[in-house]
């Protein structure tokens, strides 16, 4: 495969996981606020049962991707973009880590359900990580646009 083709992977996964990241932004999370209290935990559970393979396993073949770009790219490439990417996507997943993540957990054992403050926290803040995604995507998309 060439160095070309491979950042246009690149790019395809990026994009994927812009939409993944909007449908959590302006659908998902919203979407929790409508659940009845008695249904909150069974709608999570199905929710987080789904992550592994719609998100989890993109973001890391997102990283991963990121990684070799490090290394593996088009000759003439930009020299701050594969650095840029990287620390994007890492910045995402320890944030994710520190905060969102968190807060899913601890929502996962809140009564109050959709009246949680982790979910208003989620719903407050999200838009930072929804930010980082599109920022990730909009540089591969200048990167690739740089190879003519």
């Amino acid at each position: 495969m060439t160095a070309n083709r491979f950042l246009d992977l690149n790019l395809a996964l990026a994009f994927y996981n812009v939409g993944a990241i909007w449908a959590h932004e302006i659908d998902v999370f919203r979407t929790w606020k409508l659940v009845g209290q008695a249904e909150f935990h069974n709608v999570q559970r199905t929710h987080f049962r789904k992550l592994p393979y719609w998100i989890f396993a993109p973001v890391l073949l997102a990283i991963a991707g990121s990684v070799v770009l490090l290394r593996y790219q088009p000759i003439g490439s930009p020299k701050w973009c594969a650095g840029t990417a990287l620390g994007l996507q890492l910045l995402s997943a320890v944030l994710t880590a520190a905060t969102w993540g968190q807060w899913q957990a601890r929502l996962a054992k809140d009564p109050l359900g959709p009246a949680s403050p982790y979910l208003d926290s989620i719903l407050h803040t999200h838009w930072v990580r929804t930010l980082l995604i599109n920022a990730y995507a909009g540089v591969l998309l200048y990167w690739v646009l740089q190879q003519g």
